[in-house]
């Protein structure tokens, strides 16, 4: 079933202090037009300049994820992305009066509740994912990281951190579908060692930091008057020291493993910036946001290649056809020995692949060339053509009968030479909307993974009298 690109209804508000500003940050996400993406717009800068999610717009990772085009700026947008991705909305416009979202209780709950699971709809134009095809791993070994991203039919994620502490040692968290994010992972807090906060706060860091927005671990002993003086240094009201080490605030975890479960969290946000949603399984050992950047933009590779015209369509050769040979016969009026695709093994919105096996058999190669067989570039040509047509019939009255003609032909390439024993995967591509019976396409041909040919063509569907 094709997914749809999806956006907002209704326009939602947030308001909260910046985690490391502490100025009050006014957040508003607006829907979005098919194919917009997720873009922040800084309305409180001249010409309310935008800076879209993207991974090639980072620009700092050291305490959250920060996002820059055009000197406009949008830092910890982690929190944000995640609960956007997590209730799969690919297309809005966040309206935002500073330069970080705000940290609100350092999760995403609030962002995802104030959003809503019923204010979302459909687009039009259908959604692209990236799937993951073969195994990518990035590697950090100076501080023992890894992140890997491996085949599946599904997004999920499995998540183990360790700390050289006693209070936070090793733990485990995994997401098994997008579904179970509001209830397991969106709840999830950031968190922080005592001994980082002055380091941060004499750096012009965490301004907004609360005991509300944050599990703050004590990881070594600390006395009454050491934990006054760090209140003070942040203005905050004393905090009643319980035991030596611990949980700060003595408040309760949602979960025993809450921090691993906001990694977790964290990798959702970041791997937002990779532009489109993931069909894959993550697997993530001491993630953090700059592990994090590195793989997005090792994902962000692949996938422009997996979108490449001249890189060959994924599918599954051994799938059951959408239309088999019997199938086809009933739209296309070509038979032996001029039919040219076996069968269709995909239609989506704007694109049709087909397939067509060549073997010794074929009756062109008595002339072409007896001594070396090689397929004629105007079959290929015939072939996509044919592959174009099924893809236009298909769409036509089926009490009626209709006919394909050639207009137009350009831009024709061959670039490998097909013989018998290949199969060629034939991929067409509608290049703009058909209007009075004219379609417009691009074709492609790949045997072994590679581009073998590939063309331009205009077409005229008649009906039949």
């Amino acid at each position: 079933m094709v997914a749809k690109q999806t956006t907002i209804i209704n326009e939602v508000k947030i308001s909260g202090k910046g985690l490391h500003t502490g100025c009050v940050v006014n957040m508003k996400m607006m829907p979005a037009p098919e194919n917009h993406g997720i873009v922040f717009k800084r309305i409180d800068l001249p010409d309310q300049p935008l800076v879209q999610a993207d991974v090639m717009n980072v620009i700092d990772t050291s305490r959250g994820t920060v996002i820059e085009r055009n000197g406009a700026r949008v830092g910890t947008i982690e929190h944000t992305l995640a609960a956007i991705s997590a209730l799969e909305i690919d297309n809005v416009l966040i309206e935002i009066d500073a330069p970080e979202a705000p940290i609100l209780d350092g999760s995403s709950l609030i962002i995802y509740e104030a959003i809503g699971e019923d204010n979302i709809k459909e687009l039009d134009a259908e959604r692209e994912y990236f799937v993951i095809r073969d195994k990518i791993v990035y590697t950090d070994h100076e501080h023992d990281i890894e992140l890997i991203a491996l085949p599946d039919e599904e997004f999920s994620v499995n998540v183990m951190i360790s700390f050289n502490s006693s209070v936070l040692g090793n733990q485990f968290a995994k997401l098994n579908s997008l579904k179970e994010f509001r209830r397991e992972i969106a709840p999830c807090r950031t968190f922080v060692f005592l001994h980082e906060l002055e380091f941060l706060l004499n750096n012009n860091l965490v301004k907004g930091g609360d005991l509300d927005n944050a599990i703050v671990i004590m990881d070594r002993d600390v006395t009454q008057k050491e934990l006054d003086r760090i209140a003070d240094l942040f203005h905050h009201e004393h905090v009643k020291l319980n035991g030596t080490k611990g949980i700060l605030n003595n408040l309760q975890l949602h979960f025993n493993n809450e921090p691993a479960r906001h990694k977790l969290l964290d990798i959702i946000g970041d791997l937002t910036l990779v532009g489109k949603r993931i069909k894959g399984k993550i697997i993530a050992t001491r993630p953090g946001h700059t592990a994090n950047y590195h793989f997005a933009k090792m994902l962000q590779k692949e996938m422009n290649k997996q979108f490449s015209d001249s890189t060959a369509p994924y599918c599954n050769l051994d799938a059951e056809p959408l239309m088999d040979v019997l199938k086809i016969r009933e739209l296309l009026p070509h038979r032996y020995p001029f039919l040219m695709v076996d069968k269709v093994i995909e239609i989506r919105e704007k694109s049709i692949i087909g397939i067509k096996n060549i073997t010794a058999n074929e009756p062109i190669f008595t002339g072409h060339f007896p001594n070396e067989p090689v397929f004629p570039g105007v079959m290929q040509i015939e072939a996509m053509a044919q592959c174009g047509g099924l893809f236009v019939l298909n769409q036509m009255d089926p009490t009626k009968s209709y006919s394909t003609y050639f207009m137009k032909i350009d831009g024709i390439k061959f670039r490998k030479k097909i013989v018998p024993g290949d199969t060629m995967v034939i991929k067409v591509d509608l290049v703009s909307p058909m209007r009075r019976g004219i379609a417009s396409m691009k074709g492609y041909i790949f045997v072994g993974g590679q581009l073998a040919s590939e063309g331009e063509f205009m077409a005229q569907i008649v009906e039949n009298k």
